[in-house]
């Protein structure tokens, strides 16, 4: 039997709304955990909002957030050069992942990089330059305890790696395999080894920037700047972006993982936050209907949390 999830809301009309979404995302093979408030009026819906999960590249944002934070302060040149070397970079299908040739990078456009097209290469660069434990501390200084960070984008795939070798499709069945045993083999989908937050954590944690009530606003707007600039759109900004309306965000994949969190905001002057983060039930390493579904329920969301 499919567990009912929990779910919150400041309204009986959203609450209404948030059982709906996710009967919708049950339908098309995914379960998960949303939340969505309005961050002036402090209105939300969402089920099942105090879970952590892994973030894949979602942990990007606190990344960012915390590189962005040092050269507010004046600790960290963002013009500073950084050479990346195919040899020993990250792997992935974007930025300098994909590149074949040593590049250097200002530190500035390494945060670019990780946020706008989600450079593993880039946001693993970062990581090096702070160290893994100095994020995860700031986070912790910052008040953030919903969301830990203890390890580099990289560590998904050698964790992947060390049980699956090459064979993406037996990932993908350990993963599925794992969420229904509750026992995971790939150490980077546990939550209590791998990146993880919580949508309640990760909805704050947006709350905060675009309130300037984190960090300094300096890095905030440059933060908020960048994730409007995010070209992937097969998430919220397939059923939401328009001439005034629009979505500022960050996506997570890897695996059966379909995630987004991010801020939408309106010519009304409407803002509303949300985090979408979702598990597949099937073996699909494309799942358009899932992403679609992840959309839908953003612009359901907003549409119904606007004053």
């Amino acid at each position: 039997m499919t567990r009912r999830p929990t779910c919150t809301a400041s309204t009986a009309a959203l609450l209404s709304l948030a059982e709906s979404i996710a009967e919708d995302w049950q339908r098309v093979g995914a379960t998960g955990h949303l939340l969505a408030r309005n961050i002036d009026t402090g209105a939300e819906l969402g089920f099942d909002v105090d879970v952590p999960v892994p973030l894949a590249s979602v942990v990007k944002v606190p990344l960012a957030l915390v590189v962005l934070d040092r050269i507010a302060a004046g600790m960290l040149d963002g013009a500073m050069p950084v050479t990346v070397d195919p040899a020993t970079k990250s792997i992935g299908p974007t930025g300098v992942g994909a590149f074949r040739h040593p590049v250097t990078l200002a530190v500035g456009d390494l945060i670019h990089q990780a946020v706008t097209v989600s450079d593993n290469a880039s946001a693993d660069a970062l990581f090096d330059l702070l160290g893994v434990s100095e994020v995860d501390e700031r986070l912790r200084d910052w008040g953030c305890p919903g969301i830990r960070v203890r390890h580099r984008v990289q560590r998904m795939y050698d964790s992947v790696a060390g049980v699956a070798g090459m064979d993406s499709d037996l990932a993908l069945e350990l993963a599925l395999r794992d969420d229904a045993a509750g026992q995971h083999s790939i150490e980077t989908l546990d939550s209590a080894h791998g990146n993880v937050g919580t949508a309640t954590a990760l909805v704050e944690l947006l709350r905060r920037i675009w309130l300037d009530e984190i960090s300094r606003p300096s890095a905030t707007a440059e933060l908020r700047r960048l994730m409007a600039l995010q070209v992937f759109t097969h998430r919220f900004a397939s059923d939401l972006r328009t001439d005034t309306v629009r979505v500022s965000g960050k996506t997570g994949t890897f695996l059966h993982l379909r995630h987004e969190i991010g801020v939408v905001s309106a010519d009304s002057g409407d803002r509303v936050a949300i985090a979408a983060l979702t598990r597949s039930h099937r073996r699909a390493a494309i799942a358009h209907d899932i992403d679609l579904a992840i959309g839908a329920a953003a612009r359901a969301a907003f549409e119904a949390l606007r004053e």
